[in-house]
């Protein structure tokens, strides 16, 4: 790769995202101590460095290096470097840090999450999202793509994409009115490929393989992202794209199983690019070519990427991602340092106009509104006081008492048998349901930034939805998960028996505290609840 280099002298190095770059210390306890997805980034981190600063060195030995200059947005050690992750390095000659930046007006001022109407919590569920959604998503190689159900991803996720997209969909009109001529961009970041490919599909919607055929099960959560029309067919140009930049960035082939996942896209811009530039350059270009190409073009006109309003992305985008039209970002991953925060919040600050108001001399501000990034505007090192771990109690079963053991069946399911009399039920207090912010997650969340305007936001896109379509939505669910028998299709034959009784539900029992919607019954877990509560009732 350095071929043409080997006959020059006296070379200087302009070291670009030199972050990446360092010789690294044997690792301290702490690095020892990390684990599963932690544990891998560090190692990834560790290998690129060495084979970076290798290079340097051996062009060094070559033919000589005369000066590197290192630039980076975020001049500090990486976790796994054997430093202390966030200290800033040594050989640093000029630190222009975010909060400077943001204060000066040359980039996006974020607006993060500072209260919401949730009682329990400490601080802004939208601020630390996956403090209280972590469990509840899959590990990393968790299941094979069509078997997770989008469905069940956790409420609160669910209300903060709600809630994020509610206040996207103004943005988007105030962009058409305008007429700024490419959509505004809604990026959501998630820890793994499992993750990511169930917002994915979420979001914009997705389909099977049933019988040979592909069917479309659902067109999407969010109207300006699915990638499906009203009938279930896949729109000639997604508005959503699922990525993994790193791996597109490498130069590598694609990891087999987000090839399998992201092949449908792959096809679609496949087919966008033959059409624009004919079939030739569409066939010898590689997969991997092409969605680097969409993914660097997001937000230009007249290139693949320019209707993309939705990017779901494995991991974090990588640095040298410089789409300025970006107005939402949503992290569904965990953040343990204030680096990484700022790692990810940067690839939405970049500022779309740097032309001066006439009338201030300054920069118009933008915006870039963050939720699921407790990202902090004046954060200081904190010493991190270290406790000896709690005894452990170890409880096992003595062999002694074994006699004594008390064996469960283990039950399949339980079968309802109807009498052929009508359907009817019975509602008492044990019949109520009543949602809040604490179930759901926050239902107003007031975005602020360092200076500047703020604004509250709200899943507003649910107030569309009826009571009459979220009694349907309940009559399906009891219908298929409490009358079917196992092995047998649902009786649907009963529908018409049981809707009165879920109206009747909503009416009578069902309370919305705190801004809460009736459409949030359509959550998987929120409708299972509604439904026992019905069927306890029949």
């Amino acid at each position: 790769a350095c071929g043409e280099l080997l006959a020059l002298k006296n070379i200087v190095v302009i070291n670009d995202e030199a972050h990446h770059c360092y010789r690294e210390r044997p690792p301290t306890e702490e690095e020892l101590a990390l684990k599963g997805e932690e544990k891998e980034e560090a190692e990834k981190n560790n290998q690129a460095a060495r084979l970076w600063i290798s290079g340097i060195e051996a062009l060094k030995r070559k033919v000589g290096v005369r000066a590197v200059y290192d630039l980076s947005a975020t001049p500090f050690f990486l976790r796994g470097s054997g430093y202390e992750e966030g200290t800033l390095f040594p050989w640093v000659v000029s630190d222009f840090s975010l909060v400077d930046a943001i204060e000066c007006g040359i980039v996006k001022l974020p607006r993060v999450p500072v209260s919401d109407n949730a009682v329990n919590a400490e601080t802004p569920v939208f601020r630390n999202l996956w403090d209280y959604i972590g469990k509840e998503m899959p590990k990393k190689g968790k299941g094979k793509s069509g078997e997770l159900d989008p469905l069940q991803l956790p409420p609160k996720l669910q209300t903060a994409l709600y809630a994020l997209y509610s206040h996207y969909e103004k943005e988007y009109e105030a962009w058409e009115r305008a007429g700024i001529g490419v959509p505004p961009v809604f990026i959501v970041v998630c820890n793994n490929t499992a993750s990511s490919n169930l917002v994915y599909e979420w979001i914009s919607g997705w389909d099977r393989e049933v019988e040979g055929q592909r069917q479309n099960m659902h067109r999407g959560n969010l109207k300006l992202f699915s990638n499906f029309d009203q009938f279930g067919n896949p729109l000639p140009r997604m508005n959503t794209l699922l990525i993994d930049s790193q791996q597109v960035d490498s130069g590598e082939a694609l990891d087999e199983n987000f090839r399998k996942i992201a092949a449908a896209e792959i096809e679609m811009f496949r087919q966008e690019k033959a059409a624009r530039e004919g079939a030739a350059e569409a066939d010898k270009i590689s997969d991997s070519d092409l969605l680097r190409e969409v993914m660097n073009t997001v937000g230009r006109k007249g290139r693949l990427g320019e209707r993309i309003r939705c990017v779901v992305s494995v991991s974090m985008l990588t640095e040298g991602w410089d789409a300025n039209t970006v107005t939402h970002i949503l992290g569904v991953r965990a953040f343990g340092t204030q680096l990484l925060c700022e790692q990810v919040i940067g690839r939405g600050l970049r500022r779309q106009s740097y032309e001066l108001n006439p009338e201030t001399g300054l920069f118009d501000t933008e915006y870039a509104d963050i939720l699921g990034i407790p990202f902090d505007f004046a954060t200081e090192p904190q010493d991190v006081v270290r406790k000896p771990p709690k005894p452990v109690t170890r409880v096992f079963a003595l062999r002694e008492r074994e006699r004594l053991s008390i064996r469960f069946p283990r039950v399949a399911g339980y079968r309802a048998e109807l009498p052929d009399d009508r359907i009817s039920a019975t509602f008492t207090t044990d019949s109520r349901l009543e949602l809040t912010p604490e179930l759901v997650g926050p239902c107003t969340a007031r975005l602020e930034g360092l200076v500047g305007e703020g604004h509250d936001i709200s899943p507003d896109a649910l107030d569309d939805m009826r009571p009459n379509s979220v009694a349907v939505h309940l009559t399906k669910r009891l219908v298929e998960t409490y009358f079917r028998d196992p092995g047998h299709p649902p009786p649907y034959h009963l529908y018409n028996q049981i809707q009165p009784i879920t109206r009747r539900w909503i009416r009578d029992c069902l309370a919305m505290k705190g801004g809460t919607k009736a459409g949030m019954l359509t959550y998987a877990e929120l409708a299972d609840i509604a439904a026992g509560l019905i069927y306890k009732a029949i």
